[in-house]
């Protein structure tokens, strides 16, 4: 097959300006758009509660104890806005900061890997491995997503990934002894940190890739060279000192964290996110769009081994995306998000197989980028006809031209990395598709916040916020927004539904309402109040209830009643006007 070299190495500062134009691109709008509903609420609240309490030991969220997750990402955002105050861009930061080291990763450890790679190049030896792994990765559309969304899977997919870097750069064949050690003392670290960040897959896993890849290799005398007792020594340093500080605080938290958090969420159906064991096919065929032939080619590739090197980089790699595809796919629970830590590894195993296309691979890669955004472009305008009560037509209307231009920028993107790449620039045709890539996904992103009344409570929190007194409660009937606590920084208190924190409730039964009959009593106490209920469960309150409320503030998934005070002479509002979205 005939192959296509690329051009001539960028040098140091072409590639200092690209980072710099990519680091612009990639934090231009993370605080552009309202945090949604769930896990962007979720993950802002608790760092807002840790401020606001002074308590950075234990996680609370909406007042209860919330052990479902370790404390790393909860102290950095919670950093973060103790620095730049408690907005949106700072609960992003951490997300956003973990995604752009992740790309900066694999650009080095690309460039240290594999530059003996058989390429036809010229200038420094192998550096178009490492960069076109982090033009890969950075535009593939999963990471650029999840990137930009307040979850946790960005942080902890990046120190798992550096883990499992850390040993592949540790184990190379030209590593010397310090420098091994050095490098693996630095994967322990970054494994106790994806604990932290995450929890027992920060190190279950890297470690169950590494002993794949020693039983598939044979190499049993690496088993020397992972420096077992100082790595663990420097690992339980790092990760063990606040799970020993949060239980002997909390006598909850060991049985809860442990047992029901790792091992009933992986065996059960119990948490609502099942899916069947190929979910994550079609997730990552989308997520490493534009780059799914080559991402495919060079899985399969990387199984080939070297003959002239003793450690199989390659290898260890696929293995690697094998333990967490497998892993995950196994699990009782799933979502999209949790298969990201294998695109690192991914982005550098299809960098290999990009530099060594041929012509013509590298132009039905782009033909079919190109063919996906023209279907995204035309499909764009048929978005309304998935409206619904709770998902008005005239707000999917609102997104369709960010949709369309999320298509059509990946479109002229493929075409135009289509013809660069029938023109001998192979080079310039994937730096256009990544291009390409990262608008589509950015664009997208971005115009996500025309739906933003129906998925966040800003507009609701911003219209009561102002009638507030300190002591005024605020509930939450059959219902609870993630995102309303922190917009109305204060905690709600949840009536009848308890959603993700049944088991914090039962700790704590004080701070919950348990139905409708004992809301009222509390209601009718109060002096002063609001309530935040669904339009069908609005319409079922009783006459007392009803006659006691005013209509504070609507949307077609919520409406906010405002207590009528006393003797007030105030009449609740008509019919019509609760319907009104």
């Amino acid at each position: 097959m005939q192959t296509v070299p690329l051009m001539r190495t960028p040098d140091r500062n072409l590639i200092f300006i690209l980072a710099c134009l990519f680091a612009l691109a990639w934090f231009s709008n993370i605080g552009y758009r309202k945090l949604v509903k769930a896990d962007e609420g979720r993950y802002a609240e608790i760092p807002r509660e840790m401020v606001a309490s002074g308590d950075w030991l234990t996680p609370r969220l909406n007042g209860f104890k919330y052990f479902e997750k370790p404390a790393l990402q909860y102290w950095a955002t919670a950093a973060a806005f103790t620095i730049f105050g408690q907005n949106e861009w700072a609960a992003r930061l951490w997300t956003a900061l973990t995604g752009f080291f992740g790309v900066l990763l694999v650009c080095y450890a690309g460039n240290r890997v594999f530059d003996s790679a058989p390429i036809a190049v010229r200038g420094p030896p192998g550096i178009q491995v490492g960069l076109t792994a982090a033009i890969v990765l950075g535009s593939s559309a999963i990471y650029a997503f999840t990137g930009h969304m307040l979850t946790l899977d960005m942080g902890v997919s990046f120190f798992m990934s550096a883990a499992v870097l850390a040993v592949v750069m540790a184990q190379r064949d030209d590593a010397e002894e310090s420098d091994r050690r050095n490098w693996m003392l630095a994967g322990w670290a970054a494994m106790a940190l994806a604990v932290l960040s995450k929890g027992l897959i920060g190190i279950v896993l890297p470690c169950a890739a590494v002993a794949g890849y020693i039983l598939l290799q044979r190499d049993w005398r690496m088993l020397r060279r992972l420096h077992l007792l100082a790595g663990g020594a420097l690992f339980l340093a790092i990760a063990a000192p606040w799970f020993i500080a949060v239980s002997l605080a909390n006598d909850e938290f060991f049985r809860f964290f442990f047992i029901h958090e790792h091992f009933e969420r992986f065996l059960t159906k119990g948490h609502g996110r099942y899916q069947p064991a190929w979910y994550f096919i079609p997730v990552i065929a989308i997520g490493a769009t534009p780059w799914l032939p080559a991402f495919l080619a060079g899985y399969w590739n990387a199984w080939k081994a070297a003959p002239d090197k003793r450690f199989q980089a390659t290898r260890l790699l696929a293995i690697w995306c094998a333990v967490v595809f497998v892993f995950f796919s196994a699990s009782g629970s799933k979502l999209g998000s949790y298969i990201l830590p294998l695109f690192p590894a991914a982005a550098l195993l299809t960098a290999l197989q990009l530099i060594k296309a041929s012509r013509a691979g590298q132009i039905a890669q782009a033909l079919l980028a190109a063919a996906l955004g023209i279907a995204v472009w035309v499909s764009a305008s048929q978005l309304t006809r998935f409206a619904e009560p709770v998902l008005p037509a005239e707000l999917l209307a609102l997104y369709i031209p960010w949709v369309a231009a999320s298509g059509a920028t990946l479109a002229i993107a493929g075409g135009a990395a289509a013809l660069l790449a029938w023109t001998a620039r192979p080079l310039s045709s994937i730096a256009v598709l990544a291009v390409g890539g990262l608008g589509f996904t950015q664009l997208a992103i971005t115009g996500h916040e025309t739906l933003s009344p129906l998925y966040s409570a800003y507009h609701i929190a911003e219209k009561i916020k102002p009638r507030l007194k300190l002591d005024t409660p605020v509930y939450t009937v059959n219902t609870f927004d993630h995102t309303l606590p922190f917009y109305l920084g204060r905690t709600v208190t949840m009536v009848g539904y308890k959603d993700e924190l049944a088991i914090a409730i039962s700790w704590q039964p004080d701070k919950f309402i348990p139905d409708l009959a004992a809301f009222e009593r509390a209601w009718l106490a109060d002096s002063e109040a609001f309530a935040v209920f669904a339009p069908t469960d609005f319409e079922k309150l009783s006459a007392t209830l009803k006659t006691s409320m005013r209509i504070a503030s609507t949307d077609p998934r919520r409406i906010v009643v405002e207590k009528i005070p006393a003797a007030s002479g105030i009449e609740p509002a008509p019919a019509e006007t609760r319907a009104a979205p």
